[in-house]
């Protein structure tokens, strides 16, 4: 999720070769969409559709059952956030994915927790949009652990409000709560695994349970639950 002022970017995943996602671009700014739609399409991406605003963009997932959307928040008629949580109640396969100017903005952290899966810089490098594309079209979450958690900690506290225990997570086992809270760290399966002393296929399993268990799409919603239930909390590493 890594824009050319940042170090961190989205890892390239190992996806299918054969498989091509099929994009909307939702954005008011006419060469934003343009710009994205040549980079993807260059790369082997297809981009089935644009929308100017957020009622656009919900009538053309509806349509066109897109794979991914590339989500302005900050649009005219319907903003990102009230279109991303319209597709993704009616559309729970398809994946959000927010488009930003700021890498701290309040809005990001609540399109998270609306189920988005991750947010770019619009100043993005062309080699990092394709492969934040094709992440999360795998079904994974964008996260750059460093960014991720600054925006959570800022916002999580900004919320007013004391973390509660969330209802479901009694059904967690004591390992399980212990692997939500490094998730909510920021932290990989493979860093998850060195942690723990366990195997990164043991880990997995792990954060498959859980995701099952407490119904989350991805890591994204992992790392905002964990914050706001009090397994993470602001200022800890």
């Amino acid at each position: 999720m890594t824009p050319a002022t940042h170090p961190e970017g989205p890892p390239v995943p190992v996806t299918d070769p054969a498989r091509v996602p099929r994009v909307l671009i939702a954005d008011d700014q006419t060469l934003i969409r343009t710009g994205f739609r040549l980079i993807l399409n260059a790369r082997g991406i297809e981009v089935v559709g644009e929308a100017a605003d957020g009622a656009e963009a919900v009538a053309a997932v509806r349509e066109l059952r897109p794979d991914v959307v590339l989500m302005d928040i900050r649009m005219p008629n319907m903003d990102g956030l009230e279109a991303t949580r319209r597709i993704l109640e009616r559309h729970p396969d398809c994946r959000v994915l927010i488009l930003t100017t700021f890498d701290l903005d309040r809005y990001v952290y609540e399109a998270l927790t609306l189920g988005a899966s991750g947010f770019l810089l619009k100043d993005v490098t062309p080699e990092h949009l394709a492969a934040a594309v094709r992440l999360v079209d795998t079904g994974d979450a964008l996260l750059a652990p460093s960014i991720t958690r600054r925006l959570v900690e800022r916002y999580a506290a900004e919320a007013g409000r004391a973390p509660a225990v969330h209802a479901d997570l009694v059904v967690l086992t004591p390992r399980e709560r212990e692997v939500l809270t490094w998730l909510g760290r920021g932290l990989s399966n493979t860093e998850l695994a060195a942690e723990l002393c366990l195997s990164e296929a043991t880990v997995k399993s792990h954060v498959a349970r859980i995701f099952a268990k407490l119904g989350l799409r991805d890591r994204a919603q992992a790392v905002v639950l964990a914050y706001e239930t009090g397994l993470v909390r602001a200022g800890e590493r």
